[in-house]
């Protein structure tokens, strides 16, 4: 069974950058971390690039190899793999869970996103999930979400979408 990020967590941070990652999002990091032991720290890919504009995302390490795989595949000399190796590799870092199922948000990815302490809001979107400040997330991409669905005809079900891709 393959394990994906799925719902929505609000987190406190503080001021040392220190964020509890959901128990469900842990299970599926761990699950993505082919090193992953009981004794040893899950690792984690936080993805930070200049195309995500208030938010961070978050891969297990199994499927950020894939991004990387995808990426390095591109013909050498490709612009489109200069472009996304610098918005993907060169913009993303490597972390992990301590004990205490906490991360670190580094100084910088949290000055990117607005997060000095406070609340954080967590959104699972199947292979990654997304990091928010709270507030944040709440007037942009929440309200983005709202007006959508808004615009479509009353009892509009979202899985309809599925059968469009086939699914």
């Amino acid at each position: 069974m393959v394990l994906s990020f799925t719902g929505e967590y609000t987190q406190r941070v503080d001021g040392k950058g220190r964020v509890s990652i959901p128990a469900d999002f842990r299970r599926v990091l761990e699950a993505g971390d082919p090193d992953w032991a009981r004794d040893k720290p899950v690792g984690l890919k936080i993805l930070y690039g200049d195309h995500l504009e208030q938010r961070l995302h978050v891969y297990t390490l199994a499927a950020f190899r894939e991004i990387e795989a995808g990426i390095l595949a591109l013909p050498r000399g490709d612009e489109n793999r200069r472009h996304a190796a610098r918005l993907i590799l060169g913009q993303s870092l490597s972390a992990e869970v301590d004990k205490d199922g906490r991360v670190v948000i580094p100084q910088r990815q949290r000055d990117k996103i607005g997060l000095t302490d406070g609340d954080v809001y967590f959104t699972g979107l199947g292979e990654y999930f997304e990091v928010w400040k709270a507030e944040t997330y709440a007037a942009t991409d929440g309200m983005e979400t709202k007006a959508w669905l808004e615009s479509k005809p009353k009892g509009y079900d979202p899985l309809s979408v599925l059968s469009q891709a086939g699914g």
